[in-house]
């Protein structure tokens, strides 16, 4: 099987262990020891993978850390395990901070078997930086998160690619964390800076804050315009395909009705692989489900009558309604989307 095959076959064992595998040895055996052949050693093999590895450190004596990973005759991987109801925000990986410095090794990783967190040393030599400079979710990956997960395949093994690779995925994860808050809640410093390209008067502090909500909105209607190309790109590219008919001639699914599931599907992206999204019509609206289970619903659009409006479920099954003029108007439901797909996805 290909690499993203063999990660896919991982994550149906992951779904399948989620609720037996409680216990820190019973999440190594179902899922830690499978994601380490998927980066290509043989667990079997002592000289590739060392369990419950021993280096005394100082006055600390008989620490263990489960597993070391050699390459050559190099160990470059050390692994914590976590039990798979553990989350990795609030676990305690001293052992892993302690043992980075110790064996001189590369790259350290922290997993419950859903979340695999890898670190090195970026902002100190030989001294494991406090946070993960890649975070890999087998309940929610996309293309990209696989390309970085493959260069920790042992066959594509290489410290000063990965170590460039980490230097990028920090700064990249820090202007998105930047752009996110400045997006939600952009502050007075960000306003003037955007605001000296346009606005010519002087800026005083009421100018600033009136020139906030614009800003603010104009990263809505910013997104708003990406998300609409790329759906008008996906319509407009390649033959039209042929739809089978359905039974029942008086359903139909429109074009505006396609069009707005592609805009809840974009949204919805944001959180969520946009596969697990699914499309089923109604006589009387057209419902927008999680992984095409009914009793996941994310929104129906009721788009046949006078008026057009969305329902949004919320975690609890209670939906928001949001009255729209036109296709764009989902854009303002963008965060109940979000919210209800992400609830599903941290609830499966």
């Amino acid at each position: 099987m290909s690499f993203k095959e063999d990660v896919a076959d991982l994550a149906k064992r992951a779904i399948s262990a989620q609720a037996v595998a409680q216990t820190e040895e019973a999440t190594k055996n179902a899922i830690v020891l499978p994601f380490l052949r998927v980066l290509g050693f043989d667990v079997f093999d002592p000289t590739q993978i060392i369990p419950e590895y021993v280096a005394d450190i100082g006055l600390k004596k008989g620490e263990k850390i489960d597993y070391a990973c050699k390459i050559g005759d190099r160990i470059e991987y050390l692994v914590e395990a976590k039990s798979v109801s553990t989350n990795l925000r609030d676990a305690q990986y001293s052992q892993l901070f302690r043992y980075f410095h110790t064996c001189d090794t590369n790259i350290g990783i922290l997993t419950n078997g859903l979340h695999i967190w890898f670190f090195t040393d970026l902002d100190a030599p030989n001294k494991m930086d406090a946070s993960p400079f890649f975070k890999f979710d087998l309940l929610s990956y996309d293309e990209n998160d696989l390309k970085e997960l493959e260069k920790f395949h042992k066959s594509n093994f290489s410290i000063e690619n990965i170590q460039a690779a980490a230097s990028s995925l920090k700064y990249l994860r820090g202007a998105m964390n930047f752009i996110e808050s400045q997006w939600a809640n952009p502050d007075e410093e960000f306003v003037r800076f955007i605001a000296r390209e346009f606005y010519e008067g002087k800026l005083t502090g009421a100018v600033v804050s009136d020139l906030k909500p614009i800003v603010r909105r104009a990263f809505d209607d910013l997104f708003r315009q990406r998300a609409k190309h790329k759906i008008d790109v996906a319509f407009d590219s390649g033959p039209e395909e042929e739809i089978p008919a359905v039974s029942d001639s008086k359903i139909e699914t429109t074009p505006e009705e396609m069009q707005g599931f592609m805009i809840v599907r974009a949204i919805a992206a944001e959180v969520a692989p946009v596969s697990r999204i699914t499309l089923r019509d109604a006589q009387s609206y057209c419902a927008i489900l999680f992984d095409d289970n009914n009793r996941k619903p994310v929104a129906r659009m009721h788009f046949n009558g006078k008026t057009k409006f969305l329902s949004v479920f919320g975690p609890d099954k209670e939906a928001s309604r949001f009255d729209i003029e036109d296709i764009d108007g989902i854009f303002v439901a963008r965060e109940a989307i979000r919210t209800v797909v992400g609830f599903y996805m941290q609830n499966q």
